[in-house]
């Protein structure tokens, strides 16, 4: 009697522990599906115009005497910042404040790429900043022609940034800050 209540028991535990294996879950991929991407021209009252994401709104804003724009993108939570400031025999100033602006974020920032921007047909040039990182700003870029315009661009999103979570927001406004400056011209 004792052999068999050991038997049943032992086959009632073995049955009980070959159940499936437990593994993890594979990783999931965050898939985002953002609205097809329509640019129409801008018309500002400042002295530059661009091309703008049809989604993206833009509001003027004035901020020390400076003409300014906020490019809100109500979908994505995340606002590009533009302030133009006309040069008056300040240029390296103002070169020194958008690269001091940019690597204010070195301390939370993984990598800061750099890549020189130049449009000789509109004279257009300058510098793009793209921040890898949990800093507050993931873009940002600075045109000028070097003797009477000077444009200031940041990309912030209106949370707590957090690179992974954000980045195909990132990824997505990429490709309209590339038009935006691209297509900017001096008025």
């Amino acid at each position: 009697m004792n052999k068999i209540f050991f038997i049943i028991i032992s086959l009632q535990l073995f049955f009980i522990s070959c159940k499936n294996e437990v593994l993890p879950k594979p990783k999931a991929q965050l898939r985002l599906q953002y609205d097809a991407v329509t640019y129409e021209s801008t018309d500002t009252d400042c002295k530059f115009d661009f091309k703008k994401n049809r989604i993206a709104q833009l509001k003027r804003v004035s901020k020390h005497g400076f003409c300014g724009f906020k490019l809100f993108y109500p979908n994505l939570n995340a606002t590009v910042y533009l302030t133009y400031r006309p040069v008056q025999s300040d240029l390296k100033k103002l070169l020194k404040d958008a690269q001091n602006l940019t690597y204010e974020h070195v301390v939370k920032a993984d990598n800061i790429a750099t890549q020189a921007y130049s449009n000789t047909t509109q004279n257009v040039h300058g510098m793009v900043y793209k921040v890898s990182g949990n800093a507050a700003s993931p873009s940002q870029f600075y045109l000028t022609d070097s003797t009477n315009h000077f444009l200031l661009g940041s990309l912030y999103f209106n949370i707590k940034p957090n690179y992974d979570s954000i980045l195909p927001g990132i990824k997505y406004l990429e490709n309209d800050l590339k038009v935006m400056i691209e297509s900017l011209i001096w008025k």
